[in-house]
């Protein structure tokens, strides 16, 4: 057992206790596998991180670091809000080493992921590079009594979740480490008087193969000419009068222009209902900005419904790479014994 350096940090929100939480051991060489998973089971938050060295091969390639990301349940590939905590706790320990640091790679289970610094926004503001991400439509590709199957588990989910057909505007399967499905509904007020069946969407879940669902509302908006750096730009209008008030005001907290809700299968204690997302929020918006139906850079909030304060800073730069990004604060800065 050693005495380990230890931040729990609010995640997607500037407001401390108002985004989702994140445990990170700052050393966690010399844990085993078991180890790590007991304590992610004992902190009970959704993700705990344990920071390591990078491997040679990460090393070599420019990783800062090397980022292990476990559920209560299970290890992660990949996740968002891991990533950001887990780069705002590494930057906060470096101290004054890291004042000139703009761009930090992570080495986490899918390889090498970039994250960039902004000093402009408050807190320096971090963003991670979505990882790639792989989608389909439900049934697509797909034939006879496999096509069949998995329609009926759509309509399960549909079910399982509340809604009508109707306020279904698209679908998709999303891969980007962690397995996830999307909607695309018709309205804000859709997602957030949605009272979903826990029951029946903890046996649709596994049976769609897939570890969550998560909606989205998107605002209406004026599809229009990108400028050549979309970092920055500010937030895409909306095409309503209040956003374009927004344009010459620029109020210090706009309106989202996408609200998001995701439900995820925790195992045997069934389903939950995560405060904010960033990996589903990356897939999302990979899937959404490439098929024109979210502008190209926008504002998303989630965990409306709990009682948070998320918020998602999405955008696409000149070369088409979708960026995350969020504020962190720290709320418990000490040790644990492991």
């Amino acid at each position: 057992m050693h005495n380990r350096a230890f931040q729990q940090v609010d995640v997607f929100t500037a407001k401390p206790y108002f985004g989702n939480a994140l445990a990170v051991v700052m050393d966690g060489t010399g844990l085993s596998d078991a180890q790590m998973q007991r304590f992610a089971r004992w902190t009970n938050l959704s993700e705990t991180t344990f920071l390591l060295p990078p491997t040679p091969q990460a090393a070599a390639a420019g990783a800062h670091y090397r980022v292990r990301i476990f559920t209560s349940a299970y290890e992660m590939p990949f996740a968002g809000h891991p990533t950001l905590g887990s780069c705002h706790a590494w930057l906060r320990a470096q101290g004054a080493a890291s004042d000139g640091m703009d761009v930090i790679i992570q080495e986490c289970q899918i390889g090498l992921v970039k994250i960039r610094r902004s000093r402009s926004a408050p807190g320096d503001r971090l963003a991670f590079a979505a990882p790639p991400l792989k989608h389909r439509t439900p049934c697509e590709n797909m034939e006879g009594v496999a096509a069949a199957s998995e329609a009926g588990l759509v309509r399960t989910l549909t079910e399982a979740l509340g809604l009508q057909s109707h306020q279904i505007l698209a679908a998709q399967f999303l891969d980007n480490g962690p397995r996830h499905f999307g909607l695309l509904v018709d309205r804000r007020d859709t997602v957030l008087q949605l009272q979903p069946d826990l029951a029946k969407l903890a046996a649709a879940l596994p049976a769609l193969g897939v570890t969550g669902v998560g909606l989205a509302a998107v605002a209406p908006f004026e599809p229009q000419a990108q400028p050549e750096d979309h970092s920055a730009s500010p937030l895409i209008l909306r095409s309503n009068r209040e956003a374009r008030a927004f344009k010459s005001s620029a109020p210090l907290t706009p309106a989202p222009d996408v609200e998001i809700r995701f439900f995820f299968h925790a195992d045997a204690r069934g389903v939950g209902e995560d405060p904010v997302t960033g990996s589903f929020n990356a897939s999302m918006a990979q899937w959404l900005m490439g098929s024109g139906r979210a502008p190209r850079q926008y504002l998303a909030a989630q965990g409306t419904v709990m009682g948070c304060e998320g918020r998602i800073h999405l955008s696409q730069d000149a070369s088409g790479q979708v960026w995350v990004g969020g504020d962190s604060v720290t709320c418990i800065d000490g040790h644990v014994t492991i």
